[in-house]
């Protein structure tokens, strides 16, 4: 009977230990972790490849007396332009109309003399951006829009059609800096390693790019082509990443 009521003790005292011990080593565990620091990165990383495009933002603006009179000799010079463009190749979806303003313009030099201002016409501007995909012609079609009446042209911006591949890469080599990084990081903090435990994406980006000019071949009247060379685009990625340094 005596012998039975040491067995039951036993078992009772296991019981309540076990559970005691786990919460204990849990609660260390816990201790442990709250106290390892959190080390967190910014992490940019930039693709840099040739673009498959040039956006060019192309206009005509033109002033006259009356208001229909400046929509009017607007819509010639724009239409030979639109047509300037299909000539050259541009597909429809490729052109679009990007702006139209028609705005009256005063002349105020009388007001010092108390004059008021004084009506000297109607400005209009239609303004058309352009997708060009062939890159060795942009300088001849620049040229192409202010001979057929263009004369409010900016641009190129060049880019690539899908930058997702340039992104992916962009993203890959940033993961590989960051753990690059942290490992620096927890050796000179004197930990073993550093386990992620966050990650965290920025905007993708584009940054600008220099327009840098180079001489073009002359064309088939000798005369040269407004030089343009479209050199690499940059597509980047920046990470947020956050690391737990362990001992």
């Amino acid at each position: 009977m005596i012998r039975n009521l040491l067995t039951a003790a036993a078992c009772t005292a296991l019981m309540v230990s076990a559970p005691l011990y786990a919460q204990e080593h849990a609660m260390h565990h816990a201790t442990e972790t709250t106290d390892a620091p959190l080390l967190t990165l910014n992490v940019s990383e930039t693709v840099r490849s040739a673009p498959d495009r040039a956006t060019i933002s192309t206009g005509v603006t033109t002033m006259a007396p009356t208001a229909a009179e400046a929509v009017r000799t607007n819509a010639a010079q724009t239409s030979a332009m639109v047509a300037a463009l299909r000539r050259a190749g541009i597909a429809e979806r490729d052109m679009q109309t990007s702006g139209f303003n028609l705005s009256a313009q005063y002349d105020y030099s009388g007001n010092d003399r108390g004059q008021p201002p004084r009506l000297v016409g109607y400005q209009v501007n239609n303004q058309v951006s352009v997708v060009a995909r062939d890159l060795s012609r942009v300088g001849a079609l620049i040229d192409a829009l202010v001979a057929a009446g263009g004369n409010n042209i900016s641009g190129p911006e060049f880019s690539l059609e899908d930058p997702a591949a340039a992104l992916d890469t962009a993203r890959t080599r940033a993961m590989a800096t960051g753990a690059a990084r942290a490992a620096l990081y927890a050796r000179a903090a004197g930990y073993a390693r550093a386990r992620l435990v966050s990650v965290s994406e920025g905007g993708g980006y584009a940054p600008p790019q220099p327009m840098m000019m180079a001489r073009m071949p002359a064309d088939a009247a000798g005369a040269p082509e407004t030089p343009i060379q479209s050199g690499e685009v940059a597509n980047g990625i920046t990470l947020n990443l956050q690391y737990r340094l362990e001992r």
